[in-house]
C-alpha cells in the first residue's frame, strides 16, 4: 500500500443519521408495528429500487396495489421522507473536516435516490465540501455492484490502492475491498479514527 491519497465516504449511516423509524414511530402506536411494516411492506429492498433510479410515484403506486390496506402509510414513505433524516453524525463530520483541512481529497459514493438527494445536499453543509460525488439514483447503478465503484474511480481518477473507502454496510465495504480499496466497515467515529490511523492517515 502506498501513501493514502484520497478518502471515499458513504453518506447515510456514516456522515448522516438516516432512519425510516424516525418517521414511522410517529405513525404507528407500537415498535412492533413499525418493525413489521418496514420488514414486510416498505422494505429495505424496496427502497433500494428507488436508490437505483426508480421513480417515487411508480414505486409507491405499485406497492399500494400490493398492500391496499397500507396505502396511506406507504404514501408517507416518500411523502414525508425528510422526517427520516436525523442530524449529522458529528464524530464522523469532525474527522471529515480534519481531513479536509489537511488537504486530503474527499469523495462520496452513495446509494441515494436522485429525487431525494438534492434536499439532503442542500441540508448538510459539508456536502458542498466534497471534491466529487457519485449518487446511485443518477447513475442507475447500485452498491455493492462493482460498476458504480468503477464510475467513481474513472470519473475522479482514483487509485483504489491509495484510497480509503468507508461504509456502514459490510457488503458495500467488501465490494470496495474486492476492487482494491483500503475498505473500512464503519461502526463508530472512534473506530473509524483508529482504522484511519492504522492506515497512516492523520486525523
Amino acid at each position: 500500500m502506498g501513501k493514502i491519497s484520497s478518502v471515499v465516504f458513504d453518506l447515510g449511516g456514516v456522515l448522516i443519521d438516516w432512519n425510516p423509524r424516525y418517521l414511522f414511530r410517529k405513525v404507528f402506536k407500537t415498535e412492533e408495528e413499525v418493525e413489521w411494516f418496514l420488514a414486510n411492506v416498505c422494505t429495505y429492498e424496496w427502497n433500494m429500487q428507488q436508490d437505483g433510479g426508480k421513480l417515487f410515484s411508480v414505486a409507491t403506486r405499485e406497492l399500494q396495489e400490493k398492500f391496499p390496506e397500507y396505502s396511506d402509510k406507504i404514501a408517507l414513505y416518500y411523502g414525508r421522507w425528510e422526517e427520516m433524516l436525523g442530524g449529522e453524525i458529528k464524530g464522523t463530520v469532525e474527522i471529515f473536516r480534519r481531513l479536509k483541512s489537511a488537504g486530503m481529497p474527499l469523495y462520496a459514493l452513495t446509494n441515494w435516490s436522485h429525487e431525494a438527494f438534492p434536499v439532503a445536499y442542500s441540508r448538510y453543509g459539508f456536502m458542498k465540501e466534497f471534491d466529487g460525488l457519485v449518487v446511485s439514483g443518477y447513475e442507475k447503478l447500485l452498491k455493492p455492484g462493482h460498476a458504480i465503484y468503477r464510475v467513481l474511480m474513472k470519473r475522479y481518477n482514483i487509485d483504489p490502492a491509495k484510497s480509503v473507502y468507508i461504509d456502514d454496510n459490510k457488503p458495500n465495504a467488501d465490494a470496495a475491498a474486492e476492487l482494491g480499496f483500503n475498505a473500512i466497515h464503519f461502526r463508530s467515529p472512534e473506530q473509524l479514527r483508529m482504522e484511519l490511523i492504522r492506515l497512516g492517515v492523520e486525523v
